[in-house]
């Protein structure tokens, strides 16, 4: 029953129209969010604010991810993935453009917030339909592509955004980015298919899945918490990062918002070209063989951060960085595709997902408090173990998730060896 009720929830259209339609708004909407990397922290660093206070700022948008992860997953079972897409995409831009008002610190917070819950609305109705829709053989390579996309934004958009901020201003950057995601918009209503008519699933219905969650825990709990606290500490570096190279190039390089933004497309650059050879790796060798070395690398391009005093130098750690993040294009959420039960898809990945941005949250705060109290330099430290904590739990505590199909015996080899 549950499995029928899956396949009712798909839109009516074929695999390649779909995934196109999903494709090119985020690719408009990754550009958008690509240009928010180095002008928020930035931004919220020239108004005098602490260290801490501007790690909220820029975590603010995880939070709002946080909170909206597991309601998410069930509002996508009832309501469709047109929806989902379209209210998640007009959230987003509202909360970007709002950004370029004169506004408070708190009211910034809540405007990232709200750009959070429409991105956790967004991400996981992509998430849900790729590990429903996408043979396990295809899995790793499909997830890798759209984790590509994601880093083509990051490759174009802080270098737009810090020269927009050091020629026009920092109000016109957000503005720039909210006018993407309004592109993104306009272009997932075109092209999403209509689901509105599909029959939302039965009384009683959702409790059903939720039950096929909770066996599913019960049963792989030592496998699911050691893959949850991998996310956590994988999504701690990704996003910590976002905050420390910027903070970094500013107070200790001494460089601009433009020279920032271009230090973090050098490192996109990298980080871009290793999508494709990921979704590879993990499709033929395993998810470990890209997992594992991606958080260790990481690990090591942040350690290198506190000598980084110049632009090449900073360039020099980002493209460590960069090498690692690549190498774990998709890895996570192929691995909690991997892990989700057939029958509750959706609201296994809100699970997921919330752990991982539980640590998306943590990264930038970690870094924030530590760097008032410590300074920036502990902060890197702090994240750099987080990585090597990562890449050491799913190498020794995580199984290897990738299923390898055993061929079919035909009838006479059946015969003979009989």
């Amino acid at each position: 029953m549950m499995r029928t009720m899956e396949k009712v929830a798909r839109p009516p259209v074929s695999k390649n129209e779909l995934l196109i339609a999903v494709y090119l708004p985020t690719a408009f909407l990754a550009f958008g969010q690509g240009i928010l990397l180095v002008t928020i922290p930035l931004f919220a660093e020239s108004l005098g604010i602490t260290a801490t206070l501007i790690s909220i700022v820029t975590a603010a948008a995880a939070m709002g991810t946080l909170v909206a992860d597991v309601p998410a997953g069930v509002a996508l079972q009832r309501f469709g993935m047109r929806r989902a897409m379209l209210v998640g995409s007009s959230m987003v831009v509202i909360g970007t453009i709002g950004l370029a008002l004169p506004i408070s610190v708190e009211l910034m917070v809540v405007l990232r917030i709200m750009a959070g819950i429409g991105t956790a609305l967004w991400g996981l109705s992509r998430h849900s339909f790729i590990a429903q829709a996408i043979p396990v053989a295809e899995r790793g390579r499909t997830i890798a592509v759209f984790g590509g996309i994601n880093r083509v934004g990051t490759f174009g958009g802080p270098i737009l955004g810090g020269l927009v901020a050091t020629g026009a201003g920092y109000s016109l950057s957000f503005i720039a980015a909210g006018v993407l995601g309004l592109v993104a918009l306009a272009t997932a209503w075109k092209f999403i298919p209509d689901d509105s008519l599909m029959p939302l699933h039965r009384r009683g219905a959702t409790r059903e899945r939720w039950q096929i969650v909770k066996l599913a825990l019960r049963t792989h709990a030592a496998d699911l918490t050691a893959a949850g606290v991998a996310q956590l500490f994988a999504q701690m570096i990704r996003q910590g990062r976002q905050l420390l190279i910027p903070l970094v190039g500013v107070q200790q390089a001494d460089l601009t918002a433009a020279q920032v933004g271009t230090v973090i497309t050098i490192s996109a650059i990298v980080d871009m070209a290793m999508f494709f050879p990921a979704g590879l790796i993990m499709d033929r060798f395993g998810r470990k063989f890209s997992s594992v070395p991606s958080f260790a690398v990481m690990g090591i391009g942040v350690l290198l951060i506190p000598f980084a005093h110049s632009f090449w130098t900073l360039a020099g750690a980002g493209i460590v960085i960069g090498l690692g993040n690549g190498l774990g294009s998709g890895s996570m959420m192929t691995l909690g595709a991997d892990l989700a039960p057939e029958g509750a898809t959706g609201e296994f990945l809100g699970i997921w997902r919330l752990i991982g941005d539980s640590g998306a949250v943590i990264g930038p705060v970690t870094v924030g408090v530590i760097a008032d109290g410590l300074g920036l330099t502990n902060g890197a430290y702090a994240l750099a173990a987080s990585g090597f904590a990562a890449s050491l739990i799913l190498l020794f505590l995580v199984k290897e998730t990738r299923i390898v199909e055993e061929p079919v015996a035909r009838p006479d080899a059946v015969v003979n060896s009989s």
